[in-house]
């Protein structure tokens, strides 16, 4: 059985391949970042790949969707360090073969490999969170919604943001219902906050 991991983090990538390839009948290729993985599934097949859900390129799951589109036949899964059941409930509904949690460990791991080879979706949602806490709720955003939420937390409009990123202002306002629902948050305000607990930004209080 042939794998492809992809993890920008070199330790954490030999860490996984490791427990992966001791079980003697597994191959493990390593990848440190989306736009390689594309590229490789163009030149090979493989019979599972695993996609680190923060590395470049991945925008969070439109990775998981380029990659499903390049190979449709290969069982793609997510592994993370965010454990949010809501992340992992929509990963597997945009078809992700597993959401596989990077705290695992060895046997699990091979376990959950094991599962996923086998054409069954692997997620422990028992072990993962219902409300996210700041800093793991903010892992969740795509770079352009850090962007938003930078300006929200700095008081801006969303006329203001969409001038600052050259936008239109609809297109802020639909990244700020999808950051909020990320966040857990109620509304601009809230989720301002969030981000302010996390460390990001300087005040909330003119949002």
């Amino acid at each position: 059985m042939k794998l492809l991991l992809a993890d920008d983090h070199d330790l954490v990538r030999e860490a996984i391949a490791s427990m992966v390839t001791s079980e003697g009948d597994l191959s493990v290729v390593t990848l440190p970042d989306l736009d390689s993985v594309l590229e490789r599934l163009g030149q090979e097949t493989f019979d599972l790949v695993l996609l680190d859900f923060k590395m470049p390129g991945m925008n969070g799951l439109e990775g998981l969707d380029r990659a499903r589109a390049r190979a449709p036949q290969t069982p793609i899964a997510l592994i993370t360090g965010v454990t949010r059941r809501s992340l992992a409930e929509e990963a597997l509904a945009r078809g992700a073969a597993g959401f596989v949690p990077k705290t695992l460990g060895v046997k699990a791991m091979i376990a959950a490999v094991r599962v996923m080879l086998a054409g069954e979706g692997f997620a422990p949602l028992a072990m993962l969170e219902e409300t996210p806490s700041p800093e793991g709720a903010l892992e969740e955003l795509t770079r352009r919604e850090v962007e938003v939420l930078s300006g929200l937390c700095e008081g801006k409009s969303n006329k203001e943001i969409a001038r600052d990123l050259e936008v239109q202002e609809v297109t802020i306002k639909l990244h700020v219902k999808t950051l909020s629902r990320k966040l857990g948050a109620k509304n601009r305000t809230h989720a301002a906050m969030i981000a302010r607990d996390a460390g990001m930004g300087q005040s909330a209080d003119q949002v």
